[in-house]
């Protein structure tokens, strides 16, 4: 990557060329140029790090001077083979997966057809404004890679769902690399989510194989593309095992930084050790509270924590509220006004079959008011997260 140069064209040049990285550094034609007004610039001489400023360990600063003549040293900055090659194992079981059956609307056909006879009728100036707004905070430049968490006190309260919804929107918004961790347990379900077929390299395998000296073609190999853009690293194969370790998640996460603009990390579940340490490093925090008297509860236990942790972790957190079912009973002014109480944003994300039916999420299938909230989820997020500096 030329030093000062821009960032983004560079990774267009790697995903689209096919040369050796001398031949794929040379200067890049006129009409190469990427047109979108707000690119990501990555500044040369800094390193990654995570929200409290400490730089990853073993990644030279990217104003160190070429690699020295001595093989020795240049075979240590090469990138290490993997010991084994995992093989692809299919995320949902083959014989379970005609089982699906077909994807449905988030909104009924009554209420799509009301809205489109509203808006023959009604003046859309002020809803373009509010849509180009959100847009650029999607959209935000940001001069490191980002990475957002996402949690929750408990499993089953959509927390994965949340996740995906993130990923799919950034990768919808944004002109530059995003990618989609699972930190989860070994049994999470983002890659069903994100729609991946199959997988076969997880975190732990990565973590062994990342070096200073990789680029980003060469880190793409082992991450699943996702079918709208982005990319998708799960945490395992679907296989009961070892969860991940502190370690492998901060090797991970702040080496891909160097790579991707956004990372939606979906964190194990609260009081995990790695859903703590992704909570107190992360440049913002997505807690998913159901809506239920003591999902907003254990909610705010959790906010009163996240108030005593350094690098103003409350600060940089925002709530969203799900319901999962359409019967839900619990005042949501209350809930909210309750969670608000600590200082944080509050996104009530609202009932959507779509999403309650299980599978791939198929964003075009959402309804009207679940990807509106989405899109404010996640334009908050990336709000608090261009904040930190």
């Amino acid at each position: 990557m030329a030093q000062g140069g821009d960032w983004q064209r560079d990774v267009l040049r790697q995903l689209g060329q096919h040369g050796t990285p001398d031949e794929a550094a040379g200067p890049a034609p006129a009409s190469a140029e990427p047109t979108a007004p707000l690119r990501l610039t990555y500044p040369a001489q800094e390193p990654p790090a995570d929200a409290g400023g400490a730089a990853a360990p073993g990644f030279p600063q990217r104003s160190d001077p070429a690699p020295p003549s001595d093989p020795a040293v240049r075979a240590s900055r090469r990138p290490r083979l993997p010991l084994h090659t995992p093989e692809s194992v299919p995320t949902v079981d083959p014989r379970l997966a005609h089982a699906l059956g077909r994807p449905q609307h988030g909104d009924s056909v009554t209420r799509r057809t009301g809205r489109t006879l509203r808006k023959l009728t009604a003046s859309a100036t002020q809803e373009v404004a509010e849509e180009t707004r959100i847009a650029r905070e999607l959209q935000h430049p940001v001069t490191t890679g980002r990475v957002i968490a996402v949690t929750s006190i408990r499993g089953g309260v959509g927390k994965s769902t949340v996740s995906a919804l993130l990923g799919r929107t950034f990768n919808h918004y944004r002109h530059d690399p995003v990618l989609t961790l699972e930190a989860d347990a070994a049994l999470g379900t983002l890659p069903v989510r994100m729609g991946a077929e199959s997988v076969r390299w997880s975190c732990a395998d990565l973590a062994q194989i990342l070096t200073p000296a990789m680029q980003l073609t060469d880190v793409t190999g082992y991450l699943v593309p996702v079918t709208d853009g982005g990319w998708l690293l799960p945490a395992s194969q679907g296989r009961v095992g070892a969860p991940m370790d502190v370690r492998t998640y901060r090797t991970v996460t702040l080496a891909l930084r160097r790579y991707f603009a956004v990372t939606v990390v979906d964190c194990e579940t609260l009081p995990g050790e790695v859903a703590r340490t992704a909570m107190d490093t992360a440049h913002a925090r997505v807690v998913v509270a159901p809506m239920t008297a003591e999902g907003v509860n254990g909610t705010r236990q959790v906010l009163d924590w996240l108030a005593q942790l350094p690098h103003s972790a409350l600060a940089g957190t925002v709530v969203a509220l799900s319901a999962n079912s359409p019967d839900a009973t619990l005042d949501e002014k209350t809930a909210a006004a309750h969670l608000r109480e600590t200082g944080v944003t509050v996104v009530r994300l609202p009932y959507d079959r779509h999403l309650a039916q299980g599978g791939p999420i198929r964003t075009a299938m959402l309804g009207r008011a679940a990807r509106d909230a989405t899109v404010r989820l996640a334009a908050e997020a990336m709000r608090l997260a261009a904040r930190v500096r």
